[in-house]
């Protein structure tokens, strides 16, 4: 049986025999099968963690998946990290960040020796073809089941709302000032002005709101030296990657190919390979580091570049962790997370919007093969006959098999 038993602050439980080697087995599965990048991998904590382990409530999760949000670096990785310091406090947290970690990057560091030896990878992108249509049935049925729990009251359901509304604006219409960073502080101030400052004008008691921000303001794009990479210019740069690229592997193109492609470090050709094998590989899409990394200085370079790009998640999650049960307590940043909650189920659905459009019109036209493993796979989910692994897997050979038929 799972014990859920806290600290009287609070706390998470500190750390028992045997916890550590159910974690690393259970994260370094994950690190090993969870494909389908950021989103699905949430999907899939959710349903492993929260559904069939119970190691933690639906509210909690939901709770975690808002903190991990707010902070810069992968937000799928963040969550790894954050259920590991539930299980087992800062040995839970390295344990779960090196299970859900290292396993993916040495495939990736496998991928790009191979792919140096061999040259570049275009047929491998079928799989990906297969796997799209399943990542947006995989996320679709965790939004489904979130949504009950962060969309409680027609304010909530509102934000949530907004944004979706705000995210799919601000992509299509390059609206900087609605990335998911704003969306998310927008709907937790939202929130508070709804439900909190009415109480506050009320009762006539000054408040003082801390949002659990947990990191660096925004910085301006990494400089890279002109004279060349070295080892210690490749970590400084992925350093500070990891410091200020928020939520996606997607934003992380954006770094890469102003810091890397324009001075001439790496191809246009070889960051969409890179970022071609970070999802087609399992674990944190942002093991994309490992690839250029090695492509940059070979295996010293890979390793740099993967400590630099993951290395601020676990001091940033370790530190601001213990602090969440403290900061429910408190009226006003509980009502804060209701509106962050609530805006990061706008931000899923956002996402499948985004990515079914590359999933559903691959080639810029609706594919019929795409919709039916979309809607067999939202199916077998939404009945149980099927976890996301199994899916995903069967819609790459699918896709690779129906690609390779029509050339």
């Amino acid at each position: 049986m799972t014990d859920h038993r806290s600290a009287p602050d609070g706390s998470p439980p500190a750390p028992r025999p045997g916890r550590a080697g159910e974690l690393a087995r259970a994260f370094t599965w994950l690190g090993l099968t969870a494909f389908g990048g950021p989103a699905a991998h949430i999907a899939i904590m959710q349903r492993e963690f929260v559904d069939r382990r119970r190691w933690l409530s639906r509210e909690r999760f939901v709770d975690l998946l808002g903190l991990s949000s707010l902070l810069p670096g992968p937000t799928s990785t963040e969550m790894a990290l954050g259920i590991g310091f539930e299980r087992g406090r800062w040995v839970g947290l390295l344990v779960a960040g090196f299970g859900f970690i290292l396993p993916a990057s040495l495939i990736v560091l496998g991928l790009a020796i191979l792919y140096t030896a061999f040259g570049a990878v275009s047929e491998a992108r079928y799989l990906l073809y297969g796997m799209a249509p399943v990542v947006i049935a995989v996320i679709g049925q965790a939004m489904i089941k979130l949504a009950p729990t962060a969309l409680r009251d027609a304010w909530s359901w509102l934000i949530g709302i907004a944004a979706f509304v705000a995210t799919v604006a601000g992509f299509y219409l390059s609206l900087v000032i609605l990335q998911p960073i704003a969306v998310l502080l927008g709907g937790a101030l939202l929130m508070l002005a709804v439900r909190r400052l009415p109480e506050l004008i009320r009762g006539a008691s000054p408040a003082v709101l801390a949002l659990p921000l947990g990191g660096p303001e925004l910085a301006a794009p990494v400089a890279v030296a002109a004279a060349g990479l070295g080892l210690g210019a490749i970590l400084l740069t992925f350093l500070k990657m990891g410091l200020v690229v928020f939520g996606s592997g997607y934003v992380l193109v954006t770094f890469l190919g102003s810091e890397l492609v324009a001075p001439g470090y790496i191809s246009e050709e070889e960051l969409l390979d890179a970022i071609a094998i970070g999802q087609l590989t399992p674990g944190p899409v942002f093991t994309t580091a490992t690839f250029i990394g090695y492509l940059l200085a070979g295996v010293p370079g890979a390793v740099v570049a993967t400590v630099g790009i993951f290395l601020p998640s676990f001091l940033l999650v370790g530190v601001s962790h213990p602090f969440l049960p403290r900061l429910r307590a408190n009226r006003t940043i509980s009502v804060a997370i209701d509106g962050l909650n609530a805006a990061a189920v706008g931000l899923i659905g956002a996402s499948i919007v985004l990515l079914g459009e590359d999933a559903l019109f691959p080639d810029g036209a609706f594919d019929p093969l795409a919709a039916a493993l979309t809607a067999a796979a939202f199916g077998l989910l939404l009945l149980g006959r099927s976890g996301p692994v199994p899916l995903l897997l069967a819609g790459a050979l699918i896709g690779f098999a129906a690609r390779m038929l029509s050339t």
